[in-house]
């Protein structure tokens, strides 16, 4: 006669069940082997670079060229992802961050355009002729990165508002002394003539594709930076991925948890804070330097509070500690504008009070997904639950087989 056997406990699952679209796609994407995800990825990119150029009529802006708003995302992406590391994966709220923006742009300014005060000559060597552009992106990331330095030394020992509105003082320190200091960058009247690549100069493009003049057709100037800017934006995703992976990602994240007890945990923070501060500065001046060259005109107007603001807006609606995410949000801010303009109602036009639907959205976005759109989740939970079910299934396992052997 058997013995009576005890229900078995279930089995405990350790997939986490998806709570929203951006989960879907994770779990779907991470659930992928590595080949498949480079061959799903690869025509994704192609397909979203491809989209100035096909135009699709669902999306396409009407009153302004397509291309264009595009080449604006992709340098808002950059953008972005600089100000994510700070914001996002460090937890320090930076309200400044236009001030990096703007210095990046000013050393592009600086030393290629000839209204630049600092040169007496049309001449200025390197910085001089087709490859200018190119010369002074990297000067523009050092010395942003400097600039994060500068700045980061003294302040990064204040904590939470008040590091808030330490920063938010620099951005407006930095317009400020644009506008007023005449003589080194020729103050509210800009500086003009900025130099860009200079590259595929033919009889149709005879001073190349990045020049505003190539303003026709389907591959216009807007098409070809945003080509760049994506190049650019993947090369930054590649780096920060890398070193969110590292051990400085791993502090990064403590620090942000809880910065006092990564201390007690022997977490060098202010060191960690100082590296977000410089590596968010330096991707605030490449981005700072795209602008310049895709404008070719720099003028403090550009660097506001209020497109600080939008930076800030476009990390939080998109997800901040998500690099993907805060590329949504870019998109977000930029494309909704564009989409909206030439649409009237009232006798006004709706891309007035892009400032308005953007604070709406942030306070439904507060209420019920404070997280943002697409929040960033940590891989290491998900694999303390694997383990943690691979450890409960073993005794469970182990109980069934003594039961089956006493039956």
């Amino acid at each position: 006669m058997t013995s009576a056997q005890p229900p078995s406990a279930p089995e405990p699952s350790h997939a986490t069940p998806p709570r929203g679209i951006g989960d879907v796609i994770r779990q779907w994407w991470n659930g992928l082997p590595r080949v498949m995800q480079w061959l799903v990825g690869v025509p994704a990119i192609i397909l979203i670079a491809l989209l100035p150029v096909l135009n699709p009529p669902l999306i396409t802006t009407t009153a302004t060229d397509f291309g264009v708003v595009m080449a604006t995302f992709a340098m808002t992406a950059l953008i972005a992802i600089g100000l994510n590391v700070v914001v996002g994966q460090t937890g320090l709220l930076d309200l400044g961050y236009v001030g990096f923006y703007a210095v990046g742009a000013y050393v592009v300014a600086l030393l290629t355009s000839p209204a630049s005060p600092l040169w007496d000559t049309a001449d200025h060597g390197i910085f001089s002729g087709p490859w200018g552009w190119l010369a002074c992106v990297p000067l523009a990331i050092v010395l942003t990165g400097v600039t994060g330095v500068i700045l980061g030394t003294p302040t990064l020992r204040v904590r939470g508002d008040y590091l808030a509105i330490v920063t938010l003082g620099f951005g407006e320190i930095v317009r400020l002394l644009a506008d007023n200091l005449s003589d080194i960058t020729n103050g509210a009247s800009g500086l003009q003539g900025v130099l860009y690549p200079e590259i595929a100069r033919t009889a149709e493009y005879p001073n190349g594709v990045f020049s505003t003049a190539n303003n026709a057709g389907t591959l216009n100037y807007g098409v070809w930076w945003y080509w760049l800017g994506i190049v650019l934006v993947i090369g930054v995703l590649i780096v920060v991925g890398n070193l969110e992976r590292s051990r400085v990602g791993r502090s990064w994240v403590a620090i942000r948890e809880d910065e006092d007890a990564a201390e007690i945990m022997g977490v060098p923070t202010f060191k960690y804070k100082l590296w977000a501060f410089v590596i968010g500065a330096g991707i605030g001046g490449l981005s700072g330097a795209v602008y310049a060259g895709q404008v070719q005109y720099v003028d403090p107007k550009a660097f506001t509070v209020i497109n600080s603001m939008l930076f800030l807006c476009a990390v939080v609606l998109g997800g901040q500690g998500n690099k993907l995410g805060v590329i949504a949000g870019a998109f977000i801010i930029v494309y909704l504008p564009a989409r909206v303009q030439g649409v009237e109602i009232g006798g006004q036009s709706l891309s007035e009070f892009k400032y308005l639907f953007f604070g709406l959205a942030l306070v439904v976005l507060m209420i019920f997904r404070p997280q943002g759109l697409f929040p960033a989740r940590a891989r290491l939970v998900t694999f303390g639950r694997r383990i943690y079910g691979a450890v409960t299934r073993a005794p469970i396992a182990a109980q069934s087989q003594r039961q089956e052997t006493e039956a």
